[in-house]
């Protein structure tokens, strides 16, 4: 599947900005299952300085700054991405040996996986997590099988609804709640597993809004989306994390379809924000956010969308 992604980003202050230094996450990955062939970032007005470097988990991030005066930044980021379906996903593993495996032990093995077992800024440690997580987890069960069940959970028994939350409402709140977008069940998701121990991570990319014939419309591609990674140990090497999106209850070994595009993979939200900085000036502002997805070829869909945040859907 070839897929064009435009997302769009406009700021307006009042008064005027002064300087501003801003990181962008919006190009998209490559990985097994994705091919970035073309990607172009435009910002309004020039910025002084730009800089593209990969971060610490390996995700292009752009950094550019602003030093001269203005009132409205636009920020446009266009990538044309090759996508494929993925083979399945066969792991028997238990998860209790996953917990036991990521257990601190003086002199263990290393495994790069640790570091998304542990809280985050917004994916705290709180005993509701793993309250809510316990009935999927049965003993002896499988950590994929697990992971599929809590995912559904979450699916069914919360509802989507845009603007119930903000980029910055607490995961335990959207879980008491029942309600939020796709960055609030990520969270909860991944809160989770990591309360059993179990490394997961955020993944931020998007999603292509037009259904194919006969299929139910998915949610959440009202801006960037977002979803789950849970890692499986026993798979081959490079294959080990699998994601599970419990906004539109799909799950595959890299993503959860062909008509996903992964841009990014962090802790939680605030690794992978699309765009963020430090300005000065600009006491008030307003943000609108456009994201067009569409497959390109011949009998190929489309999807627009609009919100007015940088929160993820």
């Amino acid at each position: 599947m070839l897929l064009q992604i435009t997302h769009n980003t406009h700021y307006h202050y009042q008064p005027a900005v002064e300087t501003a230094q801003h990181v962008a996450y919006m190009q998209p990955c490559n990985h097994a299952g994705q091919m970035l062939l073309e990607h172009q970032l435009t910002v309004n007005p020039l910025p002084a300085l730009v800089h593209r470097t990969p971060d610490v988990y390996g995700n292009g991030r752009c950094f550019f700054a602003l030093q001269t005066p203005h009132e409205v930044l636009s920020v446009v980021s266009h990538s044309l991405v090759r996508t494929q379906a993925r083979p399945a996903v066969d792991s028997t593993i238990a998860w209790e040996k996953v917990r036991e495996q990521f257990r601190y032990q003086v002199g263990g093995k290393y495994d790069s996986a640790a570091e998304f077992v542990f809280a985050s800024p917004y994916v705290p440690r709180q005993p509701e997590f793993g309250t809510y997580a316990r009935s999927s987890f049965v003993a002896g069960g499988s950590l994929l099988e697990a992971s599929v069940d809590l995912m559904a959970r979450i699916h069914a028994e919360f509802t989507y609804e845009s603007q119930s939350t903000q980029v910055n409402t607490p995961a335990v709140q959207a879980l008491h709640q029942r309600k939020g977008v796709c960055q609030d069940f990520s969270h909860i998701m991944i809160a989770c597993m990591r309360s059993l121990g179990l490394p997961a991570r955020y993944v931020s990319g998007y999603l292509l809004t037009t259904p194919a014939p006969g299929e139910v419309k998915l949610v959440g591609s009202d801006a960037s989306h977002a979803w789950v990674s849970v890692y499986l140990p026993d798979l081959p090497q490079g294959q080990r994390w699998v994601d599970f999106d419990p906004t539109n209850n799909r799950w595959g070994w890299y993503a959860p379809g062909p008509d996903y595009v992964t841009v990014a993979t962090g802790r939680d939200f605030g690794d992978v924000s699309p765009l963020r900085g430090v300005i000065h000036g600009g006491a008030s502002h307003v943000l609108t956010v456009g994201v067009t997805v569409a497959q390109v070829g011949e009998n190929a869909g489309s999807g627009t969308s609009q919100s007015q945040s940088q929160q993820q859907s």
